[in-house]
């Protein structure tokens, strides 16, 4: 759905997991095989990884000033159950923390989240405005203040129904 290129780091995790659901056309990539494989998901890990990626679609919607899209388990009930740890790179020093699991989804995501929550990037992942879109994309706009996963798909539909709204 968007032209912007993949968040940094491990956001890219996030946002692509958020990006296997098409709400406008109902497709999910969760449903194939080669989707999950994208994520190292069996078929038993889907429904976890569904309610995962909606309670990351409202975090990322409330980065963007938007109401949650429906009502999910809170975020970091979901992330409380995958344990961090800090590690040290014994050359240098320095610190930083991991999944003490680093197989399952849900671990791989809380490590993504606190690497951007250090980097101060966690609230530059957005999700789109579009009701009928919700697509996660990161905002590189120099304010932080993108609204669209596209400005010529989803920002220019919104601008239009603006413009026709004015006409009526």
């Amino acid at each position: 759905m968007t032209e912007r290129s993949p968040a940094p780091g491990g956001l890219a995790l996030v946002e692509s997991l958020v990006n296997t659901l098409d709400i406008e056309s109902g497709g999910d990539a969760l449903d194939t095989a080669e989707g999950r494989a994208r994520f190292g998901l069996a078929e038993p890990d889907v429904a976890a990884a569904r309610e995962l990626r909606e309670s990351l679609r409202v975090a990322l919607l409330a980065h963007a000033g938007h109401p949650p899209h429906r009502a999910v388990t809170p975020l970091g009930e979901l992330l409380a159950a995958a344990p961090l740890v800090v590690t040290v790179d014994e050359r240098d020093g320095s610190a930083s923390l991991a999944a003490a699991d680093a197989g399952p989804l849900l671990s791989r995501v809380a490590a993504a989240v606190a690497e951007a929550v250090v980097a101060g990037t966690w609230t530059r992942l957005k999700a789109c405005e579009a009701v009928t879109c919700h697509w996660a994309y990161y905002d590189r706009s120099p304010a932080g203040r993108g609204r669209w996963c596209s400005m010529q798909v989803c920002g220019a539909r919104a601008k239009m129904r603006r413009y026709r709204a004015k006409d009526a």
